[in-house]
């Protein structure tokens, strides 16, 4: 059991994200499900709780009415190492009514803040060189998605 485990509060669409997020990202599964009884508060046999796991790291989903709402205070960082895992994962949380942000910020449809992030962004962003470091940091607050080609560019310049 890990230590930390992070706990999200949805509406009634806990299952539907936990299934959507699993099917995103490899190595992921629903780890439990639990359901409301006739004691309540939800429906009884509505799910109550989903235990998922996404690449090795264990969350759980709580259907708990409309009482809190996410926001960009929270965020989940995707380290990615290429542009096509970029687009993969922009693309699906975006999808169905997600929206995107700032330098590679976006929601997925539930609310949830997600950052997708390639590694060399950091890379370039921490070089040595200081005008190397800064055209980049200027290329990305230009981008929704990130581009790492035109990182990469800004970086040559």
């Amino acid at each position: 059991m890990q230590e930390i485990t992070p706990f999200l509060w949805f509406d009634t669409q806990a299952e539907e994200a936990a299934n959507l997020y699993v099917s995103i990202f490899k190595n992921s599964k629903i780890l439990k499900v639990a359901r409301y009884g006739e004691a309540g508060p939800g429906p009884a046999g509505s799910v109550m709780i989903m235990n998922f796991q996404i690449e090795g790291q264990e969350f759980i989903a709580l259907n708990a009415g409309p009482r809190f709402k996410f926001t960009e205070a929270i965020s989940f960082v995707i380290n990615c190492r290429t542009q096509e895992e970029v687009d993969h994962y922009w693309n699906k949380l975006t999808a169905d009514g997600g929206q995107e942000s700032m330098c590679g910020w976006l929601k997925d449809k539930y609310g949830l803040s997600w950052q997708v992030t390639p590694t060399i962004l950091g890379e370039l962003m921490t070089d040595k060189d200081a005008k190397k470091a800064q055209r980049v940091m200027q290329a990305m607050l230009q981008m929704k998605k990130i581009d790492i080609a035109a990182l990469k560019r800004a970086y040559a310049e």
